[in-house]
């Protein structure tokens, strides 16, 4: 079984171990970051360079320079300032089109393996995740990530070179000054060491409430029509109430957090430039020295302030890699071997040999079932609910692996043939039918191109799906809307009989398909069951007994064991536990 914390990201994972991993999606696109890196250089530079040509023009107009100045000289330092500003722009367009592309090329990537990943999760693993939790990881913290690699990263180095470059400059004006906005920036760092480990905790409370939330709302949405018919409305908006007041108060501690820090750090900015003036006036610097000074104190406390920001930005990213890490970590349940078999075609032979199965430690819903199945033959299961009727088909696609016992088709152990060849060959009918937003032909083809018009017709016809597809106005290219709400029951579960005829399996499943029709439409569907038959070899799970009359073997099941098998008509004549079934649905 899965460790449901793991999968719920509550996993720390050390730093130095997440930054290992996302070394392997930096790799690629490594050189990119490196152009990125000369280029934000270079725009410190010139950051640095922009004060110091005020500087000199302050200095130049200065009274006992002001003589001595020409008109010349201050239109080239006024060029050269307007051509630095140009220049510094430019690179950081560039710089910003780099990083872009890198950082979405990254995501990319990602992203796409989160969902593969997911996508090979056993039905036991998505069990324990909510629909709403995965959606948050794929959607939510991959965009944090991509913030993390496109801009926050960057500019944290910007900001520490920024910082460290105009603190040289700042000593190279006044060596006694600059030492005393060490006090500053010491307390300016230490306020945001403090802060970054407050957020961290706030953020991870908050990102918690964001993922619950979503994960009730995907869950309520999806159930609408359940709850406005138990008139349920009330109790629902009651919970979500109470989910939606602690995000928002998760959500006023971070801003109390933000409130409390950034006016602390202008107060700091404020102090400093104060003891600028002061200090300046006091120790004669000149005119060009204070403003020089002054414009660099305010590209230091910028920087610094800012760091806080994007730890911020950071801690999101941290909290989103981490749960991303988690949910990669947890390895599917069900796994090719390495030397799998792909295989084109069954001839459809199936058997159940000695196989034992729990969703629960020790608590079997199958006991040492064995059967055998022949190519071509239909063979239909029957018992009470719990019996292990659906678990059966479950274990033959590979959606659980069985604690115990093997399963064969065709002689060959399914362990050892490729998940992806064994879909493919077994054709899935089941009770509840999902239809896609789209048309029937999507719905169908399951937007695979490569079937036409002419072949989804075919497979309509052939279950008998036509007499009403014929009655629409545009045929095949009828609206589907969400889950196929704009069709009956019976509708949907035809367009499911030729969406599997048309991928023409070898091996039929039929899991209580006909449990929610009508007595008319289950006809229909009966003609075409016994057209379906001739496909290959048919699994049915049924409560109706009319539905499987006429299967080749009946597997009786009771408790997870095989009570016993054979024909409808053998059956009755044992009058034992088949007989029982059929006299509640029949006898009158």
């Amino acid at each position: 079984m899965v460790d449901k914390n793991q999968l719920f990201g509550d996993k720390k994972l050390p730093l130095l171990v997440m930054m290992k991993r996302v070394m392997k999606y930096i790799k690629p696109v490594l050189w990119r970051f490196i152009v990125a890196f000369v280029f934000i250089i270079i725009n410190v530079a010139l950051d640095i360079a922009l004060p110091l040509i005020l500087s000199k023009v302050t200095t130049s107009l200065s009274s006992e320079n002001i003589v001595n100045t020409t008109f010349i000289y201050l239109l080239i330092l006024a060029i050269g300032y307007f051509a630095l500003t140009l220049i510094n722009q430019v690179f950081l367009y560039f710089e910003s089109m780099i990083l872009q592309k890198a950082g979405q090329k990254i995501i990319y990537d990602l992203r796409l393996e989160v969902f593969e990943h997911i996508e090979n999760m056993s039905l036991d693993q998505f069990n324990l995740m909510p629909v709403g939790s995965l959606v948050t990881r794929v959607a939510s913290y991959t965009a944090n990530m991509s913030n993390l690699f496109t801009s926050t990263l960057v500019n944290v180095l910007r900001n520490i070179l920024t910082i460290i470059g105009v603190y040289g400059a700042m000593l190279f004006i006044s060596v006694d000054l600059s030492l005393l906005m060490l006090i500053f920036m010491a307390v300016v760092f230490v306020a945001s060491f403090v802060f970054r480990l407050i957020v961290r905790k706030l953020f991870q409370k908050e990102r918690g409430y964001i993922s619950d939330m979503n994960t009730y709302l995907n869950e309520n949405l999806s159930s609408m029509k359940l709850i406005q018919i138990f008139n349920q409305e009330r109790r629902k908006e009651k919970d979500f109430n109470q989910k939606n007041k602690k995000l928002r108060n998760a959500r006023y501690h971070v801003v109390i957090a933000f409130a409390i820090y950034r006016p602390f750090i202008q107060m700091l900015y404020i102090f400093a430039a104060a003891l600028t003036f002061y200090y300046g006036i006091k120790h004669n610097l000149g005119g060009g020295e204070i403003v020089g000074f002054y414009l660099f104190l305010s590209r230091l406390f910028n920087p610094i302030q800012n760091l806080a920001d994007q730890f911020n930005e950071i801690q999101k990213a941290s909290t989103a890699s981490e749960r991303l890490f988690n949910l990669l970590d947890v390895q599917p349940d069900v796994l090719d071997k390495i030397d799998a078999l792909e295989i084109d075609k069954f001839i459809g032979k199936i058997e159940f040999r000695h196989v034992y199965f729990a969703y629960e430690k020790d608590n079997y819903i199958l006991k040492d079932v064995s059967f055998i199945v022949e190519p071509k033959t239909t063979v239909a299961f029957v018992g009470a609910t719990g019996a292990g009727k659906t678990t059966i088909l479950s274990l033959l696609v590979r959606n659980y692996e069985p604690q115990q016992g093997d399963i064969f088709i065709d002689d060959i152990n399914i362990k050892n043939i490729k998940i992806s060849s064994l879909r493919k060959s077994i054709g899935q009918m089941l009770q509840d039918v999902f239809l896609f937003s789209g048309s029937i032909k999507s719905n169908v083809t399951l937007y695979d191109e490569s079937y036409s018009d002419d072949d989804v017709k075919n497979a309509l016809d052939y279950v008998n799906a036509s007499s009403f597809i014929n009655s629409l106005d545009n045929g095949i290219y009828s609206e589907v809307i969400a889950r196929g709400e704009n069709y009956s029951t019976g509708q949907r579960q035809l367009l499911s009989f030729a969406r599997t005829v048309l991928f023409k399996p070898q091996i039929l499943i039929l899991d209580e398909a006909t449990a929610s029709i009508d007595t008319e439409t289950e006809v229909i569907i009966q003609e075409s069951l016994q057209k379906m038959k001739n496909i290959g070899t048919m699994l049915i799970v049924a409560h109706r007994l009319s539905t499987i009359q006429h299967s080749d073997q009946i597997i009786c099941l009771q408790n997870g064991e095989i009570v016993e098998r054979g024909t409808h008509q053998e059956l009755l004549k044992k009058k034992n536990y088949y007989y029982k079934l059929y006299l509640l649905q029949f006898d009158k």
